[in-house]
């Protein structure tokens, strides 16, 4: 299975997020998607989950969640097995245990403890970054932001990301008037190129985050390894996965 590690500099964690080959599933999801919930055949989706789980170790499912672009949080480890909650991040403290968001534009964040004793992902669309998925995620995980570290992956970028006017004086009224900064105008009124992933290191780094590190990967722009949303409109999902290691 072919991946982007995350580059997040602590050895007790393993992240990464998948590339769209080498899966199962046909056209327009080809081939390694892994959304149940866009139209492809239920069966080709657990084939290409199956896949996953057999590259992690212990041979462990990853806690999936039902993603409605929001602010909700669950600690993976207290969730029952093969039950699937309505969020937009998780986390856990739990070595051996696999988290897990899925993406075709939005941004994939890992943040991981500092000492590697918890880690969690979260699904940052432009909705959920503005109303604030990062501050909720490491309110609910242990220890402060000054100690812990963050990685962002593939997502749609300041090439191709266009959005209107409120979307920008959203941001701006949420972060201050440095998000402006991440606005680009396209030359046409009220359209402007923004950039996901620099909103999102602006609020890490306000934060206190230790240490930030950015995949710089669009996945509008690579067709042949991501799916996109944007660019596709029906399409597959990538998968953020991130664990402990076992001792």
């Amino acid at each position: 299975m072919d991946v982007i590690p995350a580059d997040i500099g602590l050895p007790r964690i393993r992240a990464f997020t998948t590339l769209r080959s080498n899966g199962m599933s046909d056209v327009p999801f080809q081939s390694l998607n892994f959304g149940d919930h866009v139209g492809d055949k239920a069966a080709k989706v657990k084939l290409n989950r199956d896949l996953l789980r057999n590259t992690l170790p212990g041979g462990v499912d990853p806690r999936w969640l039902r993603q409605i672009h929001g602010v909700d949080v669950v600690a993976a480890h207290t969730v029952p097995e093969g039950c699937v909650p309505t969020a937009d991040a998780s986390w856990t403290d739990l070595p051996g245990m696999a988290i897990a968001v899925m993406t075709a534009d939005c941004l994939p964040i890992v943040l991981a403890g500092i000492r590697g004793d918890w880690v969690a992902v979260v699904h940052a669309g432009w909705r959920g970054l503005a109303a604030g998925v990062i501050e909720a995620t490491l309110a609910a995980v242990p220890g402060g932001c000054g100690e812990a570290r963050a990685w962002l992956g593939p997502a749609i970028g300041p090439c191709c990301f266009e959005v209107g006017a409120e979307v920008r004086q959203t941001f701006i009224e949420r972060f201050g008037a440095m998000a402006a900064a991440s606005f680009v105008s396209t030359g046409t009124p009220g359209k402007y190129l923004a950039d996901l992933a620099g909103l999102a290191a602006i609020r890490l780094r306000e934060l206190g985050i230790a240490g930030l590190s950015n995949s710089d990967r669009c996945t509008v722009c690579h067709a042949e390894d991501f799916f996109s949303h944007r660019r596709d409109g029906v399409t597959g999902r990538m998968a953020t996965v991130a664990m402990i290691l076992p001792k």
